[in-house]
């Protein structure tokens, strides 16, 4: 059916989300931790091709005056392979960025001191402009957005101030500079707008999944919730109708021993009801001991049935849970027929063919009206429909004045 398998899918997803505040602690930066990786990494790549474009100009620069030379180089491109190094392995990478964008920008402040004294060779850009993006770069890894659009506007604005400070604002120079300057201030711009695009989106990505998760983990809690309902509300029932049943047939010591057993029974699972939510383990039954455990079960109720059985010897096993979940549901249209039908015309029928089970409880009461059943009693709703409901299984129920059949199957979903 359609509906299982979308319940099916629903519950291998939410299988596969972890619940417990530790596991779930980082699920609101799922895809933003991803994308700022993603960002580094493409930093840091970039900076390497960049960064040693760079520095093979530099080598051979003759704007500086003695001693400037050296200590410009080693501050730009040692703080620029300390950003390389952390953009590749993804450690320390909004410090070491930051510290490059400042000694960066030291390092313009700095350049017309020194250069002073020294006439430009040409034209061309020096080689302190070819890493200002690198410094854009770092700006968007390391400093909030309102600092990083700061970052891209000023530090363009800022070269060229010390260049033309550097050629002595000589007029010949205004054009090249400010070609210069607008260059740098839209790829500075595309650059700023491109991290901000990508972050936003994976914000918004892992918004949207906090919300869905947190979402089903609410209906899950519900469901969870109504499931611990049902299943206490038919132990009660189940537990406490089978021990008045028994006490009210019983006409004999041992019969009243076994109805004040029954009794003790009840009040040991109502009380170990949170330890032992699934009634045991899951291990396999085989169809045989179903028909057995009802036909015990029965007799517990002070009533003898010949179950017939109809087992396939190839039949598949049946998970421990579910065949439970058929014997409770089983037992309890049994104590309905005792209750309800004097017992008349009762009888058990366990089919199990590949991996079908069915079983089948009459009896030859007057019947009843289903719809009639007041929402306050749980014999039919939650002993049988919802027990069995809840194990994938389906109750179905015929009622007449030539009595009432009680159909619970069971099928194997294959995977």
């Amino acid at each position: 059916m359609a509906g299982d398998g979308q319940t099916a899918v629903l519950d291998t997803a939410w299988a596969q989300i972890p619940h417990s505040p530790q596991a779930t602690a980082g699920i609101g930066s799922f895809t933003r931790s991803r994308v700022e990786r993603i960002i580094s990494l493409a930093a840091g790549l970039g900076s390497v091709i960049v960064g040693l474009q760079a520095f093979v100009t530099a080598l051979g620069s003759t704007d500086e005056r003695p001693g400037w030379h050296e200590a410009l180089m080693i501050a730009v491109f040692g703080s620029l392979a300390v950003m390389i190094l952390a953009c590749l392995i993804g450690r320390g990478v909004r410090l070491a960025a930051g510290g490059f964008a400042l000694i960066y920008v030291l390092a313009l402040i700095a350049w017309p001191i020194a250069t002073a004294g020294v006439p430009p060779p040409s034209l061309e850009e020096p080689w302190i402009w070819l890493p200002l993006n690198l410094a854009t770069l770092a700006a968007v890894l390391a400093f909030p957005f309102p600092l990083q659009i700061v970052w891209t506007a000023v530090t363009p604005v800022l070269f060229g101030i010390v260049r033309l400070v550097q050629v002595g604002f000589v007029q010949e120079y205004w054009l090249v500079v400010g070609l210069d300057v607008s260059f740098t201030l839209i790829l500075g711009g595309v650059i700023l707008t491109l991290g901000w695009l990508f972050r936003s989106m994976a914000v918004n990505v892992d918004e949207t999944r906090a919300r869905a998760v947190a979402s089903y983990a609410k209906a899950a809690a519900a469901d969870a919730a109504e499931q611990e309902r049902v299943s206490v509300a038919a132990l009660m029932h189940d537990s406490v109708l089978a021990a008045l049943i028994a006490a009210e047939r019983a006409s004999t010591p041992r019969e009243r021993t076994l109805a004040a057993t029954m009794a003790r029974e009840a009040l040991t699972r109502l009380a170990n009801t949170e330890q032992d939510a699934h009634e045991g383990t899951d291990e396999p039954w085989d169809a045989a001991t179903l028909a057995v455990e009802i036909a015990d079960a029965a007799s517990e109720l002070g009533v003898d049935v010949d179950v017939q059985r109809d087992l396939d010897p190839q039949s598949a096993p049946i998970p421990g849970r579910v065949a439970r979940a058929l014997t409770l549901a089983a037992t309890q249209a049994v104590a309905n027929a005792l209750q309800h039908a004097g017992g008349a015309g009762l009888g058990v029928a366990v089919t199990a063919v590949g991996g079908r089970v069915r079983v089948e409880v009459h009896d030859a009461g007057e019947g009843f009206d289903l719809d009639a059943v007041p929402d306050d009693r749980l014999g039919i709703r939650a002993s049988i429909v919802a027990r069995v409901a809840a194990v994938g299984g389906k109750a179905d129920l015929e009622t007449g004045p030539h009595g009432t059949v009680v159909r619970l199957d069971w099928q194997e979903r294959l995977t």
